[in-house]
This record gives structure tokens, C-alpha cells and sequence, in this order.
């Protein structure tokens, strides 16, 4: 099967949390920089793959990574600030792979209705973790199913069915995930979704109803208490701590949810999925704003970037639900995915990755800020740790991005597109001060081709 591609107009209407597979700029791409070998595989993998937008096709063939890099079947080493958000401590992590092959060798699989240390130890140190009274846990192989649990755990504790969430907010691609979520092109044409899931404006500068422009009057927040006592029985507001986008909510915004979703028996889910464990500069990304959710699910990163792990970390109040099965999944407690992801938070201690993710964090938006005033074609730097983006302000603004990403593809940098005009960076937490230095340099270089 022959995907047909994209021209950049048509493109705007599929914008989303990542970079369309089947634009004409791929195409060229891959025309250019693609050989025999790889070609032969790519057409191997469309042949047995089902076909979707934002995977197969694909665009290229790896055959290893390393800390910061992927390398691909050519033989080319890439910085990669993409990373599908799994690699806080850098891809290939010797001391998860210890991990893992150590449990793999004493247990490598736990049977229902047994528990093992790994699973356990995990526990505890995520409870550990976590601020407030997030007390009780549950794992699942997916951020998606975490967050299945989620609203599972919110109906059975509320006796309620009714959520609100975001626009444009990504969850998972489930069925159930995708009724909450806010994209189109997991929507659209799905056929009946989930009854009950209202939705409201992110807290978004760029494109504010209220026309708040940089200086936020917060009445995003004040909108999704307007809707709690509309409707007057919503078991849950779920939303991203921070839109992986990125857009960051000014410091009162959670409280003044939190404090609606108190006033009207709600419950609070934050969605952390991609960022938690470091990225932000904490293990959580809720510290930052001083408050403490009902429940926050996790995952990505958890299992060192190798292992597939989630987790649901909810209030020890809402242990109500012993009767019920919200999970029960055949690698709930799996010990070689919880010894991953035990190993995971002991390099990310050991190694102080938060005070680090900080400093460099700051670096870099000092130097993207630096060349937004050089280049107009940079409309707005953000960013919050390690989780940085550039928003391209162009008449022709998603193929501009489009085009950015591509050449830094080809002088040696991967990163993501999001919402069709955003230069998302998100590089491993290892990430040193010289390969900061190494990936801005080919962005310079992108930006001085474009202008």
C-alpha cells in the first residue's frame, strides 16, 4: 500500500501532539537521504504494519542507541531530543540494563495472585515520592491503561461518570482516552465516544478565548469551575500538569482547579505521563505548583526507557474499590519492568539529575531566547527544565517547522513537531553542557538556511 502525502495547507487541518508521517517533505527526505538497505527494510515495515498517521510509515531504520543518541542503519549518530519521552537517563542506561538482567535471570515473571520485592520496593518508593497523601498504587504496561484506571477509580469513588478535560490534551489513543483527550486526529470520524466528557479551553496564551495575550487572568480556570457547577456532577477534571506542548500554566492556576474541584466534589486526575521523574527540574511535575492532585498517573520514562511501565498514583482515600478489578493486567506486576524502573530512580538520585536538569535547562532557553532576537521567524521560547519549544511564527508556519525539522535531521539532530508549528526539544536528562551546545548549533544553522 502507497500512502498518499500531504501538501502543507492540508497538513494544518491534521495538526496534533507530533510531526505527520505523509507530508511531502518526508518524501523528499527520504529520497535524499535514505539508501538501498534502509529503503528495503522501510518497505518491509510498511508491508507487515498496518499504516497510521504519526507511525508506519516510518522514516528511518536504527540500529542502536547510546545515552543521548540513536544511531541509524547507515551508520549516523543523532542527537536526540525526541525520544518519545522515555529517556530521563539517557537511552541504554548501564545500570538499568544491569537491572533488568539481573531479575531476568531470578524472576523474570510474576503470576497473578503472587506479588514479588520488585513490584513492592516500587511501591513504596513511589509513594515515597510523591507529595501529599498520594499513598496507594496500582501498574499497568501502558500510560493509556493507567489512565483507564483512572477514570475507572473516579466512577467507582464518586459514584459519578461525567469528566471535564481539555482540547487539544493527549492521554493515550485508547477508546477511552481518546473521548478525553482533545485531538482530531484520534477523534475524528471514531465513531461514539465516551458519554459525558465535556471539555474546555487549555490554558494556552497563543490561542486564549479570552484574548488574555501573555498576562493570564486566569479565566481558563475560573471556566472549568463555571462547568463543575453547571453541570453539577462530574467525577473528574483531568488534565495535563503541563501541556507536553510545552505551555505551562502561570503558579495560581492549579490551585484555583483545585480549589473548584473541592468546592464541587470533583476529583483532580494530572496526566504526567511524558514528564514526570526530572524533566521539569522535579520528580513531579505538580511540586511546582503546590498543590496535590487526587490521583496522578505516570509512565514513559518509568522503565528506564527500555521497559514498558506505568503507574496510577492515587489518595490512600481512594482505596475504595476492593471488590473491583480496575486493572488486571497480565504484566501488572512485572518485576523485570519494576527492577527497570527501581534502577531508574536510583540514577536519577544518584546523580542529582533534578539540580542538573535546572541548570541546563536555564542554558539552553538563554540561548533560544537569545536566537528569537536574532531570527523574527522564532515567535515565542518556552520552557520548563529540559522541556523546551520554539513556536515558528510564519504565514506558512507548519512547513517552515516542517522544513527546520528535516535539515536538523540531516546535520545530526532529531527533535519533535508539535501542533504543527512547534520545534519541541526534550533530550535526554544525561544531556551534557557540550551537546547542548552541539544540538543549538545545527538549529542556528536550520534557522540561518531558512532566512
Amino acid at each position: 500500500m502507497k500512502n498518499r502525502t500531504f501538501s502543507p495547507h492540508e497538513l494544518d487541518s491534521l495538526r496534533s501532539e507530533g510531526d505527520i508521517n505523509l507530508s511531502t517533505r518526508r518524501a523528499e527526505w527520504l529520497s535524499e537521504h535514505i539508501d538501498s538497505e534502509t529503503q528495503r527494510v522501510l518497505e518491509e515495515d510498511a508491508r507487515y504494519f498496518l499504516h497510521q498517521s504519526l507511525s508506519t510509515p516510518c522514516l528511518n531504520v536504527l540500529k542502536g542507541c547510546d545515552g543521548a543518541y540513536i544511531e541509524d542503519l547507515q551508520g549516523r549518530r543523532i542527537l536526540d531530543f525526541h525520544g518519545n519521552w522515555v529517556h530521563q537517563v539517557g537511552f541504554r542506561n548501564e545500570r538499568v540494563v544491569e537491572a533488568i538482567v539481573q531479575q531476568m535471570q531470578d524472576l523474570p515473571f510474576c503470576t497473578r495472585r503472587y506479588t514479588n520485592k520488585p513490584a513492592v520496593e516500587l511501591a513504596k518508593r513511589l509513594v515515597g515520592l510523591a507529595p501529599g497523601d498520594l499513598n496507594k498504587v496500582l501498574f499497568a504496561p501502558a500510560g493509556a491503561l493507567a489512565m483507564s484506571m483512572a477514570l475507572k477509580l473516579a466512577r467507582a469513588a464518586t459514584g459519578r461518570h461525567k469528566t471535564i478535560s481539555m482540547w487539544d490534551a493527549f492521554h493515550g489513543a485508547s477508546l477511552d482516552t481518546i473521548s478525553i483527550g482533545g485531538e482530531a486526529i484520534f477523534r475524528k470520524d471514531a465513531g461514539p465516544l465516551m458519554p459525558g466528557t465535556e471539555h474546555v479551553p487549555p490554558p494556552n496564551p497563543s490561542e486564549c478565548p479570552w484574548h488574555c495575550g501573555k498576562t493570564c487572568s486566569l479565566h481558563c480556570a475560573d471556566y472549568i469551575d463555571y462547568v463543575l457547577e453547571k453541570e453539577g456532577d462530574v467525577a473528574a477534571v483531568i488534565a495535563e500538569t503541563v501541556r507536553s506542548t510545552p505551555y505551562i500554566p502561570p503558579p495560581e492556576y492549579w490551585k484555583r482547579v483545585r480549589a473548584a474541584c473541592d468546592r464541587h466534589g470533583a476529583l483532580l486526575i494530572l496526566d504526567e505521563i511524558p514528564h514526570a521523574l526530572g524533566r521539569t527540574g522535579k520528580m513531579f511535575t505538580v511540586e511546582h505548583y503546590d498543590i496535590v492532585p487526587d490521583m496522578l498517573v505516570i509512565g514513559k520514562g518509568l522503565g528506564g526507557g527500555i521497559f514498558p511501565l506505568a503507574a496510577l498514583i492515587a489518595r490512600e482515600g481512594l482505596d475504595v474499590v476492593g471488590e473491583k478489578a480496575l486493572g488486571h493486567f497480565t504484566h501488572e506486576k512485572n518485576p523485570v519492568a519494576c527492577a527497570a524502573a527501581l534502577a531508574t530512580i536510583d540514577f536519577i538520585e544518584a546523580e542529582n539529575l533534578l539540580a542538573h536538569v535546572v541548570e541546563l535547562g536555564a542554558y539552553a532557553i538563554d540561548r533560544l531566547n537569545t536566537m528569537r532576537m536574532t531570527y523574527p521567524i522564532i515567535g515565542d521560547v518556552r520552557g520548563i527544565g529540559l522541556m523546551m519549544g520554539v513556536e515558528i511564527d510564519h504565514e506558512n508556519a507548519s512547513d517552515v517547522a516542517e522544513s527546520i525539522m528535516y535539515s536538523a535531521l540531516a546535520r545530526g539532530l532529531s527533535f519533535k513537531l508539535t501542533m504543527g508549528n512547534i520545534l519541541l526539544l526534550v533530550p535526554a536528562l544525561t544531556l551534557t553542557r557540550e551537546e547542548m551546545d552541539a544540538a543549538l548549533e545545527i538549529l542556528t544553522a536550520c534557522f540561518e538556511e531558512i532566512v
